[in-house]
């Protein structure tokens, strides 16, 4: 059964007329008249306005790969369009067109949304909840973006990833079946293309490149060279996204950049059970999505996927200037640092080859299909490599786990430990480590050498997939000398600067902060990484009072 099935009330939800007149407050200007069968907004479009309608009938539709157009559902008086997607301009995942007897409605752009959604608690929540089901359900269906490829192969695997993590809906068919097949004929494209992203709004983008991804679906938006912003945030991790939406909140313009997806590391963790809470659980996928969409409707701006390639700190009370991977220049009063940290790669040969192809430094759903009855190995003994063997496992033959020590207790939260320990196709494999892998770049993987680290004995296992989880690197090489490291390259923060004490938060720059996993001596916990997030607009607050006042 489908969440538009269960949860139908809750995602089209009918306002009652009190309710439509506090929401007409917030609107843009006067209620428009839609002709009979007249398009209100269009698949693909960006920067779609949600409408309320308040005569006749609005259509919501969405388009199948071949062409045919699914109802989703039928407006009336006091209900309302749109999902998550109208508060950052978004790709418009569905379209919209007035019914037999026309519409008449009334127009809210993502910025009168969000005044609604803030400035009325009863309305706002109605409609908030509303826009995160209608998303759930969009990617329930495998609506946005289609990708045609092979299924399972190294290119497939990245799209899907990049768009599952960022909550963005999408549709894989194989070009092997025959309905792949049939869209490559009809495209007029060839083997040699794949694999292919078709976009909502019809675009064809043949072996895309992440940024070439967010440009075509508005997960980066349109960044006004003239712009200050009151905040920048260099990453989008809990502690990032937590400063995003204290920040917003409390009324600074913030731009929060990450080259990849939100979440950070803690957003491949496939459940996190020791988050206050939270006495069930929570991905940290669904954990960053809930964060995300808080800090849009606070007004802070998210751009994904992309790249700051270079930190200008120019003296005095000058703009910090960011220098973006599409050739842009964002500008900011004051710049906070949570790119927190890369994945450790082993010292293993011919690794490279094998990344994307049997080498994984996450555990989604996705993968998880892709290694469904087979052997595989994990390497890491901290609490992200338990939650990735305890999600793994169930659907795995066996799963080789590999550590250096001789236990995990020593370094693995006892709740992970207990679990692990009770399941019965978990082979740990104590004081070893993988020297060696197996295979070709065509094929894959094929196995893993390991050598056991006190009596230097080898072994080859036959593993298609092997998941390295062995810590992290600090982030920090686009600082580019800006402020002061550690030696082992994490930001060093609140160290007194000229005689004077510093806020515990702020580096050897002014106005430059750090939060988060990439700063010296920080907690690697996910509430930890919160709570810095949230303690630094108070400092950032300082920073730009006393910047006022200077000037």
């Amino acid at each position: 059964m489908s969440l538009l099935d269960t949860r139908r009330a809750q995602m089209f939800p009918t306002l009652s007329d009190f309710q439509i007149d506090q929401a007409r407050r917030f609107a843009v200007g006067e209620p428009r008249v839609f002709a009979p069968g007249e398009g209100v907004f269009d698949l693909g479009s960006r920067h779609v306005a949600a409408w309320l309608v308040l005569e006749g009938t609005l259509a919501i539709m969405r388009r199948e790969p071949l062409g045919e157009e699914v109802m989703i559902a039928i407006l009336t008086r006091g209900q309302f369009s749109g999902e998550v997607g109208q508060l950052t301009g978004a790709a418009a995942l569905a379209f919209g067109r007035a019914g037999p007897e026309g519409c008449t409605a009334v127009c809210f752009d993502s910025a009168h949304l969000r005044a609604l959604l803030i400035g009325s608690a009863e309305v706002g929540e109605i409609v908030m909840r509303a826009l995160i089901l209608r998303r759930v359900g969009l990617i329930e269906a495998g609506a946005g973006p289609l990708l045609l490829g092979v299924a399972g192969a190294p290119t497939i695997v990245r799209l899907q990833g990049l768009l599952t993590r960022n909550g963005f809906p999408n549709h894989l068919v194989d070009v092997d079946g025959p309905e792949g097949q049939e869209l490559l004929h009809r495209i007029g494209l060839g083997h040699q293309d794949l694999p292919l992203v078709i976009c909502p709004g019809g675009q064809v983008l043949k072996n895309p490149t992440d940024a070439e991804i967010g440009l075509c679906l508005g997960l980066t938006p349109e960044l006004d060279p003239d712009k200050l912003y009151d905040v920048a945030i260099v990453g989008a991790g809990p502690a990032g996204l937590a400063a995003a939406v204290y920040a917003a909140s409390e009324g600074l313009s913030v731009m929060v950049i990450d080259s990849r997806a939100v979440g950070g590391q803690a957003g491949a963790s496939a459940r996190i059970e020791n988050y206050l809470g939270f006495p069930t659980g929570i991905s940290g996928q669904a954990l960053a999505g809930r964060a995300f969409t808080q800090a849009m409707k606070f007004g802070a701006e998210i751009a994904l996927p992309l790249d700051v390639v270079r930190l200008d700190c120019p003296d005095g009370d000058e703009p910090l200037r960011l220098h973006l991977g599409s050739g842009s220049v964002l500008h900011s009063r004051t710049l906070v640092i949570a790119s927190g940290a890369r994945y450790r790669r082993p010292d293993i040969a011919n690794l490279d080859g094998f990344e994307g192809n049997g080498i994984s430094y996450w555990a989604s759903p996705i993968e998880a299909r892709l290694c469904k009855g087979e052997e595989i190995g994990l390497v890491g003994a901290g609490n992200s490599a338990g939650q990735a063997a305890v999600f793994l496992a169930p659907f795995v033959k066996t799963l080789h786990l590999v550590i250096r020590g001789t236990d995990l207790r020593s370094s693995m939260s006892r709740y992970l430990v207990d679990r692990i320990e009770a399941l019965p196709n978990v082979e740990l494999h104590t004081r070893t480590e993988i020297v060696g892998l197996d295979g070709d770049i065509a094929q894959g993987l094929s196995g893993a050498q390991f050598r056991h680290r006190d009596t230097g004995s080898t072994h080859t296992c036959p593993l298609r997939h092997v998941f390295l989880f062995i810590g992290a690197e600090p982030n920090t090489g686009w600082l580019d000398g800006c402020v002061d490291l550690d030696e082992k390259g994490f930001v060093r923060t609140g160290a007194p600067r000229g005689g004077h004490p510093v806020p515990s938060l702020e580096t050897s720059r002014r106005r430059v902060f750090a939060i988060g996993d990439v700063r010296t001596g920080s907690t690697k916990r996910v509430a930890a990484a919160v709570g810095d997030g949230a303690g630094v607009v108070a400092q950032i607050h300082a920073a730009l009072g006393a910047a006022t006042t200077q000037a």
